[in-house]
């Protein structure tokens, strides 16, 4: 990958806000199933903080086999909403490694994984766990909201046996700085 926006085709289009100051961190957040980066761009504005840069790309567009093969904005097809459900193993590892990209483009671009926050909501969640478990990079952390592990079964340390740290979903405001 070089360092422009052509190599990483998730940015070519993403929605993003800029930080008012040098960017020296950044949020990469992804949309659930039929939405777009916009409308997580626009409240994430709302919280803009100077030296984050809030980075949300748009799924592509693909026939999603749970929506009767309708064509949507997708990270990867849908089959059931089950937890036994078939899972589209191929497109979940695909749509990770586009993500694993723009994580890569940023590191290359001067914000080191450490002051990167990877999230998103519902299907974006899903997928920004994913991501996140199979990152090379330890990352600063990740938002995961209304969401479930894809391929949970490749993840028996995440099984809910051990304690798993639950953060409330409201913070005062000295506690959202990166």
């Amino acid at each position: 990958m070089c360092g422009n926006t052509m190599s990483v085709p998730l940015l070519t289009d993403a929605a993003t806000v800029s930080g008012a100051e040098r960017e020296t961190a950044a949020v990469i957040f992804l949309h659930g199933l039929g939405d777009t980066g916009h409308s997580w761009a626009d409240a994430l504005s709302t919280i803009r903080l100077p030296h984050v840069k809030y980075i949300c790309p748009h799924a592509p567009r693909i026939p999603v086999t749970l929506n009767m093969k309708m064509v949507m904005p997708s990270w990867f097809d849908l089959m059931g909403l089950s937890p036994d459900a078939p899972e589209d193993e191929a497109g979940i590892k695909k749509a990770a490694e586009n993500i694993k990209a723009l994580i890569e483009h940023e590191m290359k671009n001067g914000i080191p994984a450490n002051r990167i926050v990877l999230g998103g909501f519902s299907q974006g969640g899903a997928l920004s766990l994913y991501t996140a478990l199979t990152c090379p990079h330890p990352l600063a952390g990740i938002v995961a909201l209304s969401c479930w592990l894809p391929l949970h079964r490749a993840f028996p340390q995440v099984s809910g046996e051990g304690p798993l740290p639950v953060l409330p979903s409201s913070l005062p405001p000295s506690n959202r700085s990166l």
